[in-house]
């Protein structure tokens, strides 16, 4: 079976950095340079790479265009509906929602795909601060770079 990969999003400020980074977005909200993409604002269909992988918790993600060479894509936007903070069932609940979720974006399904999922949601605190939000991303199983959108595309 597949081993999911999970981020966890943590609900941090962003100081000028940040906003002197941010990724540039076209007129359809495709990002068309690389910057800082707020984890907080992640769209369907963004590319971004890998965070720190020594950080247990972010709040931004190296985001670069589709076009060119990365790690992820976000194949799904969505909150969570419950109303508290389901404190050990999070990371499983996110993960079975973002498997729902692939085969109408990549067009095949996931037992048999060669691409896998990483979900980000919310933490405790991210959650008491009204974060419903879970990023659902693909990666390429191999660790190769994925270069173009796999949407539709039933790899």
């Amino acid at each position: 079976m597949k081993k999911l990969a999970a981020y966890v999003v943590a609900a941090l400020g962003f100081g000028i950095y940040g906003a002197m980074t941010d990724v540039d977005r076209d007129d359809s909200g495709s990002i068309v340079a690389a910057g800082t993409l707020n984890a907080f604002q992640v769209q369907l269909g963004d590319c971004f790479d890998d965070p720190d992988m020594y950080a247990e918790e972010f709040s931004s993600l190296p985001g670069v265009p589709c076009s060119e060479p990365h790690d992820n894509e976000a194949y799904a936007v969505f909150d969570l509906t419950m109303s508290s903070y389901p404190q050990y069932d999070i990371a499983e609940i996110s993960e079975a929602s973002c498997i729902d979720r692939f085969e109408s974006y990549v067009g095949r399904d996931y037992e048999t795909s060669a691409l896998d999922v990483v979900t980000m949601y919310p933490t405790a605190e991210s959650w008491a601060q009204n974060d419903r939000e879970v990023v659902c991303a693909l990666y390429d199983m191999s660790g190769e770079k994925l270069v173009g959108s796999v949407r539709d595309s039933g790899i």
